[in-house]
Parts: C-alpha cells; structure tokens; sequence
C-alpha cells in the first residue's frame, strides 16, 4: 500500500493508495477527491460543522460494495472531533464531526465519496435547523420535471412568507430547502407542515407530483418526499460528491437557472459535475449560506390549508 504524509494545520496525516481510481469510468483518483475537498472545503464546512456524520464509504470504488458508517472509527486521530448521540433503539454511538480541513482529508482518505448529514446539530437533535423537501423523479420523469415542482414550492412557500433555496442531489432529482435556524422548531412541526405542502401540490398538479410514498404512484410524476423531515434521516450534504459513472455534486442553484433549464429542456444542465462545482463555487461563493442563517418561522397551517 503506498503511503504519502502531508501536514495540514499542524496535523500530520498519512494519505493511502492515491493512485487508486474510485470511479473507473471516467478516471478520477482518490488524489483527485482528496483535492476536490481541499478546493472546496471553506464552502462545505459551514455545512457539515457540528453535524453527526454518516459516512458513505467506496473503498474499491464506485463500481464495487459501499457501505454506511456512523460511527466514528475507533483509529481515528485524537485531534477529530466527536460526539455523542441516540440512536432510534436508544443506544447511544460516538459520531465523527467535520469541523476543519483536516478532519474533512482524513475521512476522504476513507473513500468516503459522500456525506451525509442530518437536518439537525448534533448538540440539539431533535431541532432541525431547516426543513426539506426532497424531490425525487419516478420512472418517465425527469430532472427537470423536479425543476417544475421546485418552482411551484418556491412560488407558494414566498406566498407565505417563506424563503427557499434549492440544490441538486447529484443525482436524479433536487432538494428544495426552507432554513428555520430557531431553538422553538420540532420535526414534529417540520414534517407537518411538508407534508401538508406535498398534498396541496398534488392536489393542484395532480400529472405531475405525488406526496404518496408507494412507488406505484410515482410513474410519470414527482414524489415530493416530505419524510426526510425527521431526527432519525440524513441528507447527502451540500457540495458532498455522489457516488455514480461521473463525479457528480449535491450543489445549490440559482431559481433562475431552473427557469431557464425548463424552458431549454436540456436537463444535463442540471447536473453539476466536480470541476464545474469547484469554478462555480469560486466565482460566485456560498449560494447555499442562507440555509445555515436565515431565520424564519413556518406559520401556522390553518392560515394557508
């Protein structure tokens, strides 16, 4: 195994096997990764500090066997942060948080493509700082198909005095997020209010979105995916990569670039591959910082439904 130490901060890490290629198809390394992270590390970290992290972890690649891993590993440095927190079954696991540089190399050194996080820190899990609507395309639609219904949900939550903000998964669909960022804020409240958004849609646009979360009801239409609005989900962190042919990344857009994709109906505009995300993110910066400090207040539903 070839091994290459670096210092980073004062903290000496030992990188591993640099040359090995974890997405074959298109021959980008874990060196390439590795950068991709360092480049854009001031963006994501904002997002992924104090957040329990699951990581997602390819270690022969992204053609081969992942796995899920929410424990921090036990031969992690001293220097990565931790925390402590419940599991569903009430036991309580040790989580690694990814505050700085550092600590964000040495789990990509893991081949963890992705990270993923949940909507709440992990000192207040039961408080989401935000709530989330993920959109996801059933067979015979598309990215933009996504686009449209995150338009509608931006129009209706302005309507209520509701900022937004909107990323690709990296994948097929989107994320549309509403920031709350208040200590009053419950998943009980969060998954609510989603879910009767998700049904006020469907009820409108019923050929092209469902809030029903049995595949039969997707054919064709979007599943606004209303139940990621709880303590026990996480959600692929933004700026993380994905695990695909390319490597694509979870990245935030401007509402009118869904605007003009729709009307283009191009929908490899939408996504958004690593060297386009590092340009974009340097030139225009954080599109996504609303997220972790606009507070809003969901109102009450009976004034809307």
């Amino acid at each position: 195994m070839s091994r290459k130490i670096v210092r980073i901060a004062g903290r000496r890490l030992s990188l591993s096997n640099l040359g090995k290629d974890l997405y074959p198809s298109y021959g980008f390394t874990k060196a390439h990764i590795l950068e991709y992270y360092r480049r854009m590390a001031k963006f994501i970290l904002p997002h992924l500090k104090d957040r329990a992290l699951t990581l997602k972890r390819y270690p022969d690649g992204v053609e081969k066997d992942f796995f899920f891993e929410k424990r921090c590993p036990s031969y992690r440095p001293a220097w990565v942060k931790t925390a402590e927190v419940r599991r569903d079954d009430e036991e309580r696991i040790t989580v690694c948080l990814v505050n700085d540089l550092e600590s964000l190399i040495w789990v990509e050194n893991l081949a963890s493509l992705e990270l993923h996080v949940p909507l709440a820190g992990a000192d207040s899990p039961e408080t989401p700082d935000s709530m989330v609507f993920d959109l996801d395309p059933g067979d015979q639609a598309n990215i933009l198909n996504c686009a449209q219904v995150a338009l509608i949900l931006r129009d209706l939550l302005s309507h209520m005095q509701l900022a937004s903000y909107v990323k690709t998964s990296g994948k097929k669909g989107l994320h549309v997020y509403v920031p709350l960022n208040r200590k009053e804020t419950t998943f009980e409240a969060t998954k609510k209010f989603s879910k009767a958004v998700a049904e006020i849609v469907q009820k409108n646009y019923p050929d092209l979105v469902t809030a029903k979360m049995a595949k039969d009801y997707r054919k064709a239409k979007v599943f606004i995916n209303w139940s990621q609005n709880d303590a026990s989900k996480t959600m692929i962190c933004v700026y993380s990569l994905r695990a695909g042919e390319k490597p694509t990344v979870s990245f935030p857009l401007e509402w009118k670039e869904l605007d003009n994709s729709t009307g283009e109906g191009n929908p490899e505009k939408l996504q958004i591959t690593h060297s386009e995300a590092v340009s974009r993110a340097e030139k225009k910066g954080d599109l996504f910082r609303g997220v972790i400090v606009k507070k809003q207040k969901l109102p009450y539903l009976e004034e809307y439904f």
